[in-house]
């Protein structure tokens, strides 16, 4: 399901179908994170968690790289014509592991 809920995501993002929360955009300023970067990162990325019971929609964390080449985790809301952008971050060592896909202290 996640390969298919990605592909919407992408296509709907292409298409310019996001929403942007009140505060994913004072996230945004305050970490320094342009909108294209929060794009270019969901156009690359792919899911590395699902939240299917999030409310009102079903959220994901995509693992992306902006076109300067930083990987970005980027949590969005999958609604049924848009997609709701609701954080966006720049992943830390000391909260995930080298791969930037894995929490620390979680195992699989």
């Amino acid at each position: 399901m996640n390969d298919i809920d990605l592909q919407k995501i992408k296509k709907l993002c292409g298409d310019g179908k996001l929403r942007w929360t009140n505060h994913s955009l004072t996230r945004l300023l305050q970490r320094g994170i342009v909108l294209a970067d929060v794009i270019d990162a969901v156009q690359s990325g792919e899911i590395i968690e699902s939240y299917p019971n999030d409310y009102p929609y079903p959220s994901y964390l995509i693992l992306g790289v902006t076109l300067q080449t930083r990987y970005l985790h980027v949590v969005c809301g999958l609604a049924v014509q848009d997609v709701w952008i609701i954080t966006a971050y720049y992943p830390t060592r000391d909260k995930w592991e080298a791969d930037l896909k894995t929490r620390k202290g979680c195992s699989s």
